[in-house]
């Protein structure tokens, strides 16, 4: 398994979706805070999700999700993917993107220009007693903090 990017923009400046569920039952958001390394010996991808977003309830009862990174050409997909919800409407066909089975189940995406198949191996919801106080004035005022899921990166595609 080899995967070679710029971690330190990948998620920031390009958004990736993070998706979790099978292919009769699923949600994804947009994600712009993520990273990658190694964790146990494992290589594992991060990231966050807030208890308010409907994927939340996906990441918890899956123990599988998938993070799909895309050329810019689908930043209006992605914009779409972060800004509605699943609760409300199909954003996936709204933003016009194809889900496809990757896996036992697992979901992914036609237009991904890659994607990282993750297989749940720790959560841990975010603590705002150790954060710095302008983190929690500046995301955390009205909502409950992220959740942080870790992932043992299991295939790359």
């Amino acid at each position: 398994m080899n995967y070679e990017t710029d971690i330190l923009k990948l998620f920031d400046e390009k958004w990736a979706l993070v998706t979790a569920g099978d292919l009769d039952d699923f949600n994804a958001m947009t994600i712009s805070w993520g990273g990658m390394g190694t964790l146990w010996n494992k290589p594992v991808a991060t990231v966050y999700v807030k208890p308010v977003r409907y994927t939340h309830e996906f990441m918890e009862a899956n123990d599988y999700f998938t993070v799909s990174f895309f050329d810019e050409k689908y930043r209006k997909a992605l914009s779409v993917m972060g800004t509605k919800s699943g609760r409300d409407c199909d954003k996936v066909a709204l933003a016009g993107l194809t889900p496809v089975r990757i896996g036992d189940g697992i979901v992914g995406y036609v237009q991904a220009a890659s994607t990282l198949v993750c297989r749940k191996i720790y959560r841990q919801d975010l603590d705002t007693g150790a954060m710095p106080e302008a983190v929690i004035e500046r995301y955390y005022e009205e909502e409950a903090p992220h959740t942080m899921y870790i992932g043992e990166i299991v295939g790359i595609g």
